[in-house]
């Protein structure tokens, strides 16, 4: 059976981050997967399709870039709908799935309500569904259109999350009007071995590096306030930190810590760490529940964004880490969650449904059967 997923990531890499997990997941299921990316390619991560990819040219996203840095205009839209149509059509496939949208990534109707019109009239008609993460950014005002697309064109809804940690309703009111469309999968991460080169260390990350200068500049003064000052402290600034931002760093860097860009270890690191410190996206928060280590999250919260926010307060409700919100955040405030963390039991493991590949893959078995 074959799947045709289509992503898009703007700001982060944490979209295309998981539905690479996803493919490769799916593809141990035995599925022929094609992952079609319209962003910029991340080293490590490799896709079936690479369009021309786009960014956004700040948190706001509203203004997309091209890859030379120019804001897209119609033609380069024309352009690109019609790569992903063909595409599509190359792939044969059995079923498409789509991140995110029509829940988000409206900038990208351009090329997706084509899309969704020529899978609508094959005959015959290919299963479509939506990769969706556990909570989406709330926008009321256009809830009523969203369900209406997902009414118009799509078979299911795959949730990525844990209902005990957090319903879809909290962040998209109309869910329960979904019915049998909407499936939780459980948390998306895969299983790695901790590796024992971090033993005793504070991982300190802030996801693709796009948004997170302020965290690593203020643990790097936090670091003489807490009780782990005598620990080794391991910065990654992320793959997509300017050089600039890293030399700073470095700069800055007392003895006793570390900064690299990036490690393709990451997880493998995390599972090794005495505690970590990040901000609370997806794929990061997931990979500290897998490692069921110590952790402090601090939320971007930039443009107006409460997803991180409100994902970071339900786990913390579980007990499972220590969340310092970025309106609040300096060395002190920095240094005394990490010191609560560190007093803290190690979480234990089956807190929170972390099957959410394995699942994905059952359900489109069962659904495409």
């Amino acid at each position: 059976m074959k799947i045709f997923f289509y992503v898009q990531h703007l700001l982060g890499i944490g979209h295309l981050k998981r539905a690479a997990a996803l493919a490769r997941a799916l593809r141990r299921g035995g599925f022929e997967v094609a992952l079609a990316s319209g962003g910029f390619p991340v080293e490590g991560v490799e896709v079936s399709c690479q369009l021309p990819p786009a960014r956004a040219a700040d948190a706001s996203f509203k203004v997309l870039l091209d890859e030379a840095g120019r804001p897209i205009d119609d033609e380069w839209k024309r352009r690109r709908a019609a790569l992903l149509l063909d595409a599509w059509r190359a792939s044969r496939a059995d079923a498409l799935l789509i991140e995110l949208y029509p829940f988000g990534r409206r900038q990208m109707r351009f090329e997706l309500a084509p899309l969704l019109e020529d899978a609508r009239r094959l005959q015959p008609r290919p299963l479509v569904a939506c990769s969706v993460r556990d909570l989406i950014q709330p926008k009321p005002a256009r809830e009523a259109a969203a369900l209406d697309l997902v009414e118009r064109y799509f078979d299911r809804v795959l949730v990525h999350g844990d209902p005990a940690v957090a319903r879809f309703e909290s962040s998209f009111s109309l869910a329960p009007r979904l019915g049998e469309r909407l499936a939780y999968t459980g948390y998306v991460v895969e299983n790695v071995e901790a590796s024992s080169s971090a033993r005793g260390e504070v991982l300190v990350s802030a996801g693709g590096g796009a948004v997170g200068a302020r965290l690593l500049e203020t643990a790097l003064r936090a670091r003489e306030l807490s009780l782990m000052k005598g620990a080794p402290w391991r910065v990654l600034a992320g793959v997509q930190a300017g050089d600039g931002q890293l030399a700073a760093l470095r700069q800055a860097a007392p003895a006793g810590v570390t900064i690299e860009r990036s490690r393709e270890d990451f997880q493998a690191l995390l599972g090794g760490c005495a505690l970590s410190i990040s901000q609370a996206g997806y794929n990061t928060v997931a990979e500290v529940l897998q490692a069921r280590v110590r952790a402090v999250l601090v939320p971007f919260a930039g443009g107006g964004e409460s997803e991180q926010t409100e994902r970071a307060q339900l786990l913390a409700a579980r007990g499972v880490c220590e969340v310092v919100p970025e309106a609040a955040l300096t060395p002190q405030a920095l240094a005394a969650a990490v010191d609560r963390a560190a007093r803290a039991p190690r979480p234990e493991a089956g807190r929170v449904d972390l099957g959410g590949a394995a699942r994905t893959t059952q359900l489109l078995k069962k659904w495409l059967s």
